[in-house]
């Protein structure tokens, strides 16, 4: 009996220690949930191990722990606590947490893996731009690698500390930037999210000749507050900057319900040698961030980050005005081409008009990635591209500045083997050289029925994608003379408002040869009639794209080259592009492909002159097949590809 007794009582004690242990764990998790909740990462990041240490493990401790080094960019640690919490709690993952894993693998080159991630990141969240980017650019390694080599990087080791040193700014032949080292005040005080000293600003002076830094000194005076400065940038006249701070102002800091002090962007305008008490921008508001300004080369416009009402992602680009003295207009999204569900942020706009940005929302190599996006010739907005190794990395890439009329500038990156947390890079663009050909094209435009030449036409060299090289026009006996670039195989093509356009794909001769190319055009006895399908007109070959993919091939650009010969010589034709797709797939996103191809198709024509008013494009997916290969049919390849194919429909002429 008294051991029966003497087993309850051990029993009772281990069910108590137990359950006091278990209590201790469940304080002790909550005391960092409420540290990471602050963004107070490495504090919160030190109990999670400790609890991780002590075999305690759950789904929500698994995730903090990989959030306290993925938004710290140690991808490493971060893919090693995702992985567990993919494998142990799988049906408590969210899909932010892949996405999160994904980008983890790919800042440490697991690429493949990291793409088996977000193909069951589409599957859970297809519509996410992420999912969609992703599926569009299949080959976006491959894609990015072609910007390698166009750039030589060096870090910038005599500048940079060993800590944080980074969002370089160019100002009076000097780099300012922002920094975490220590200057030997009495007091530093510590950021919990990276146990870092608070950011202040620094300068280097530039040597005009050489380019070298030298010594680093701390700029902006009474600029500097107890917390973050960053990111500025600054008027063309140098008396006004613009920089990022956290929510403090006069001594008083401020927090969002959370207990959050957000970041806010302030200006100071030049007095005299000293810069005035910062004012902050009237969009700014407690309960979220603005941060990372970048100014216009006109100085009439102001972009910047921000999670505020309206944005998209974790952190979108916005624009405003500037209207006047502290005077905006309301911020505007860029919208969806810039912005994905990720985080954009560190917008820069170059003296040429070039916006930069950093983006972990789309394709890349890894971590934040940075970007520029290609604009038009009405200034809207085209498409966005990657600019590859070596300027990005599989970690942070971000906070980039060039100097396009003398091809260097610097960017920041926490990229292993660096000096600090984050290091400025500086970098200079080797543009690529075109060769220098002294072969000649030359030849005679003729009218096609009667063999006679046609003065008044003109002839032009086009890429394969349908970019104007070259155009001159013929003399009076239709001759002309070209000099295309060596041995590259390009397109030769004739205009004249009253024939059909007549083209050629040749590889232009060699260094010192010269080849001749006469050219046919046939008189205009079709009339164009609203309603008529240039592609029947034309006798277009079928526009193809890749499998899943909607960017505009080669092959497709010669056929569209023809459609825009046609638009160029009847200057009051307007044309809608209607794409369509076969039956095979999911109705819906056949539907969505085949309008992104349309939209695609006439950007393509638009980005080549052609008023925006007069060319549309829309996809009807599988709605209107000519045939019945419906879903589910049993049809051939052949039967499918006739419901493959876009249209040209006139308008109105």
């Amino acid at each position: 009996m008294q051991q029966v007794n003497k087993g309850i009582l051990l029993f009772k004690l281990l069910f108590i220690v137990c359950v006091t242990f278990s209590f201790a764990q469940e304080k002790e998790l909550s005391k960092a949930d409420k540290k990471f909740e602050s963004y107070a990462f490495i504090d919160a990041q030190k109990i999670y191990l400790r609890l991780a240490k002590e075999g305690y493990e759950s789904a929500e401790l698994f995730q903090k722990l990989g959030d306290s080094y993925y938004f710290n960019g140690k991808y490493e640690d971060s893919a090693k606590w995702f992985k567990k919490l993919v494998e142990k709690y799988p049906e408590t993952v969210t899909p932010e947490y892949l996405f999160r894993y994904a980008q983890s693998l790919k800042g440490i080159k697991q690429y493949n893996e990291s793409d088996k991630i977000m193909a069951e990141f589409r599957k859970l969240k297809g519509g996410d731009s992420r999912a969609e980017l992703f599926a569009e650019e299949p080959d976006y390694l491959e894609e990015i690698s072609y910007s390698d080599s166009e750039y030589e990087v060096e870090n910038l080791r005599r500048t940079n500390s060993r800590l944080s040193d980074f969002g370089p700014m160019l100002y009076e032949s000097k780099l300012i930037f922002s920094s975490s080292r220590d200057t030997g005040t009495t007091k530093r005080y510590i950021h919990t999210w990276n146990n870092e000293p608070f950011l202040d600003f620094y300068q280097a002076p530039i040597d005009a000749e050489t380019g070298e830094l030298g010594a680093v000194e701390k700029f902006g005076g009474n600029l500097n507050s107890r917390y973050h400065e960053s990111s500025p940038t600054f008027t063309t006249d140098g008396n006004t900057m613009y920089f990022t701070r956290n929510n403090f102002s006069q001594g008083v800091k401020r927090t969002d319900k959370n207990g959050t002090i957000r970041l806010k962007i302030f200006k100071s305008v030049k007095k005299g040698d000293s810069w005035g008490t910062p004012v902050e921008l009237p969009f700014n508001a407690d309960d979220y961030s603005v941060s990372h300004p970048a100014l216009s080369p006109d100085n009439k416009k102001l972009y910047f980050a921000s999670d505020m009402p309206g944005t998209n992602g974790f952190s979108d680009i916005w624009v405003v005005d500037i209207l006047g003295d502290n005077e905006y207009s309301t911020p505007e999204n860029l919208g969806p081409i810039v912005n994905t569900e990720g985080r954009e942020n560190f917008p820069y706009m170059s003296k040429k008009g070039n916006l930069y940005f950093s983006s972990d929302g789309r394709p890349g190599l890894g971590g934040l990635d940075i970007y520029v996006v290609a604009t038009k010739k009405n200034g809207d907005i085209a498409y966005v591209i990657n600019l590859g190794e070596p300027i990005n990395s599989p970690q942070d890439d971000f906070a980039f500045i060039v100097d396009e009329y003398t091809n260097t500038g610097y960017f920041s990156t926490n990229r292993y083997f660096g000096m600090g947390s984050d290091d400025i890079f500086r970098f200079t663009r080797i543009p690529k050289e075109i060769p220098v050909c002294e072969s000649l094209i030359t030849g005679t435009v003729r009218d096609k029925e009667t063999n006679l030449p046609i003065p008044t036409a003109t002839v032009s060299i086009l890429d394969l994608e349908g970019n104007l090289l070259q155009k001159t026009e013929v003399n009076e006996n239709g001759e002309y003379t070209l000099n295309p670039i060596c041995d590259e195989e390009i397109l030769i093509r004739a205009d004249e408002p009253e024939y059909y356009s007549a083209e050629e794909l040749v590889t232009a001769p060699s260094n010192g040869d010269s080849m001749v190319v006469d050219l046919y055009l046939e008189p205009r006895i079709t009339k164009i009639n609203e309603g008529d399908d240039l592609a029947k007109l034309l006798d277009l070959k079928p526009i193809y794209f890749d499998f899943d993919r909607f960017n505009i091939r080669p092959d497709a650009a010669e056929e569209l080259t023809k459609v825009l010969a046609v638009m160029e010589s009847n200057p009051t034709l307007v044309v809608e592009i209607r794409s369509h797709t076969d039956s095979r797939g999911n109705d819906a996103y056949n539907l969505s492909l085949s309008d992104k191809r349309a939209r695609s198709t006439a950007d393509w024509i638009v980005s080549r002159g052609i008023e925006p008013s007069r060319i549309s494009g829309k996809g009807f997916g599988e709605t209107q097949l000519i045939n019945d290969c419906g879903n589910g049919s049993d049809c051939s390849e052949e039967q499918h590809q006739l419901n493959r194919r876009s249209e040209f429909i006139v308008i109105s002429f």
